[in-house]
């Protein structure tokens, strides 16, 4: 369970920061009320779970994130942009301070390579909502999507370089793998590491078309890449 709510604050975060790189002026205000809802329920989750499982203030923080979230989903359904943009950033704060808190209490991860692990989901998640919201804007420019899936591959770049420098920080525990951590190990990168990085560069050279429809449907895949990779990586974490 713990894992869990280590997971949901690191996603919350992620997507909250996604929400606050977004430009409101290429985006309409409905995408933003939507998805803040999202964070929403992700951090409600997350303060409920670790209310019970975490002890210290990681459920208040979290709990407090769930209510500006709630606050700016309102402020974007009126249109309020600057109010909506700084939800979306207190959110993002408060959400990345549960994550810390977290990491700090159960001493499952740094709490860098967590706030990057959220980076990569929540980041990649928001391009494919990004992207399904192109049904309901066909007009919007595809420049929004375009940053949103470059600053995804920047997040797993660094990811990259953390988990090459875990590698060659201790060697010898690649090498003593039990066959369910080697299997572990075999998934995290493929799925986080390698295929992550092809699908949201096949969804990129899409839009160069464009064609918004498929280089969603590539995301929806590279969303299951990056949630299966990043959890993988927290249970070899924890075994």
């Amino acid at each position: 369970m713990r894992l869990l709510v280590d997971f949901l604050c690191r996603f919350g975060w992620g997507m909250a920061l996604a929400l606050a790189l977004t430009p409101s002026s290429l985006v309409p205000a409905g995408f933003f009320r939507v998805n803040l809802l999202v964070v929403l329920g992700l951090a409600s989750v997350a303060a409920c779970l670790a209310r019970i499982e975490v002890p210290g203030p990681a459920w208040a923080v979290a709990a407090a994130a769930s209510v500006i979230a709630w606050v700016g989903s309102v402020a974007w359904f009126g249109e309020r942009t600057r109010m909506g943009q700084t939800c979306c950033r207190l959110v993002a704060i408060l959400l990345a301070t549960a994550t810390v808190l977290v990491q700090v209490q159960a001493g499952v991860a740094p709490a860098g390579e967590a706030l990057v692990s959220g980076l990569v989901v929540g980041l990649t998640v928001h391009a494919m909502l990004l992207g399904h919201w192109y049904l309901n804007a066909p007009g919007m420019s595809v420049a929004a999507l375009v940053r949103m899936i470059d600053w995804a591959l920047a997040a797993w770049g660094v990811q990259l370089v953390l988990s090459l420098a875990a590698v060659a920080v201790d060697p010898g525990a690649v090498r003593t793998a039990d066959g369910t951590a080697t299997a572990l190990l075999s998934l995290r990168w493929l799925a986080g590491l390698i295929g992550l990085p092809v699908l949201l560069v096949m969804s990129r050279k899409t839009l160069d078309i464009p064609n918004t429809q498929s280089a969603t449907g590539i995301l929806y895949v590279a969303c299951l890449a990056a949630i299966l990779g990043e959890l993988t990586a927290q249970l070899l974490r924890a075994t």
